[in-house]
């Protein structure tokens, strides 16, 4: 029905930059707030960034200054653009959005399967 499929994972040193893609796709008429989250071992899932469909931004204090959100609309497509990462931003990084579905009355937050970030120190 939908799909949110993210890629720019990887491996990278301490100081170095990636960039996370995440595009959603299916019978979708609408999509409102797409955001990151995060989830290293033995911890729960926390807010990255989160951008809404108008463009008001939210990050969680940890990445302020170094984590940017960006999104295109018409691809249906939101990017996290992560620069002087930290062995701490090491986890499973997963998408998320609230998309409206064609046939169904209200609308769904969905998420993408999680993309690895491995921060070397």
């Amino acid at each position: 029905q939908v799909q949110l499929v993210e890629s720019g994972g990887g491996l990278v040193q301490a100081g170095g930059s990636l960039r996370l893609s995440c595009a959603a796709s299916g019978n979708i008429f609408g999509i409102g707030a797409m955001g990151w989250y995060r989830q290293a071992p033995g911890k729960q899932r926390e807010l990255v960034a989160v951008m809404t469909f108008d463009g008001r931004t939210n990050y969680a204090d940890s990445v302020k200054g170094r984590f940017t959100i960006s999104r295109d609309n018409p691809k249906k497509t939101v990017y996290l653009q992560m620069d002087s990462l930290k062995p701490e931003d090491t986890a499973v990084y997963y998408c998320n959005a609230d998309v409206g579905v064609h046939g169904i009355a209200s609308w769904s937050g969905f998420w993408g399967q999680g993309t690895q970030v491995t921060v070397s120190s």
